[in-house]
């Protein structure tokens, strides 16, 4: 068995690191250098950044930025936001990145994860979806941080992502984002029997036993997390060794 992996994520706006409560009131929490160097002294296994700024501007802050992350960072990092086209991932991946995500602009163009994955390979590509339930558990991606719903369902859309050359899926649950209630433990489940490719689970962590949770009825590769992270509230230390008192492989 495959270790599970423990993601802090950081959201970047001009540079520094933010983290909302879904997508809203957004407040500065730190240097994204630091705050990805710390992580990665304290056992996180990978980080993923993404820029929330997405204007022309905020984007050439934000690949001199991965340079700077690149260049003090030792474990892994994805970075996201804004790539739309191949070269937008080419600036990236140059400036030190280990892998893209692409969220939006793969739902208006899915042939984008076909080029990425073509022209860097599968393991670069990390297609991130955010999807929001009703009461009858129909799941519908949404776009623009969750505030656009689409004509793509879930599953189906995972899949797709899956055949086109996705590597991985980062899978956001619009109902647990932000509520530290715990993950969406049977979507993941449901969506882990039908991939072959590992799934990184986002949205909802609150307390320790969510990620024990999802990595065992979730079947989760990966649980992500920010604001617990990001406040301290759960050190990954303590995390960790909580996960493997519990039976759970980490690194």
């Amino acid at each position: 068995m495959l270790a599970k992996r423990i993601i802090p994520c950081l959201d970047i706006r001009n540079g520094q690191t933010v983290k909302g409560i879904n997508f809203v009131n957004i407040q500065e929490v730190g240097d994204p250098v630091e705050l990805g160097a710390k992580y990665a002294a304290d056992g996180a296994d990978e980080l993923v950044f993404l820029d929330i700024t997405a204007t022309h501007e905020g984007r050439k802050t934000f690949v001199e930025l991965v340079k700077r992350i690149a260049a003090h960072l030792n474990i892994p990092f994805t970075v996201g936001g804004g790539i739309s086209e191949l070269s937008d991932a080419e600036k990236l991946l140059s400036a030190g990145a280990d892998k893209i995500s692409i969220n939006s602009s793969a739902v208006r163009n899915p042939k984008l994860i076909d080029d990425l994955a073509l022209n860097f390979g599968s393991q670069f590509v990390v297609v991130a979806i955010d999807a929001r339930g009703d009461e009858k558990n129909h799941w519908t991606v949404t776009v623009n941080g969750g505030r656009i719903p689409t004509e793509k369902e879930l599953f189906s859309w995972a899949k797709e992502a899956e055949d086109r050359g996705a590597g991985e899926i980062l899978f956001t649950s619009m109902n647990h984002d932000g509520t530290k209630n715990g993950f969406a433990n049977e979507q993941l489940a449901q969506m882990a029997d039908s991939l072959k490719i590992p799934i990184i689970a986002s949205g909802g962590a609150g307390a320790k036993e969510h990620f024990t949770d999802v990595f065992t009825n979730g079947k989760a590769d990966a649980g992500l997390a920010a604001s617990i992270f990001h406040y301290n509230e759960i050190p990954i230390p303590e995390l960790k060794s909580y996960l493997k008192e519990n039976g759970i492989i980490v690194r």
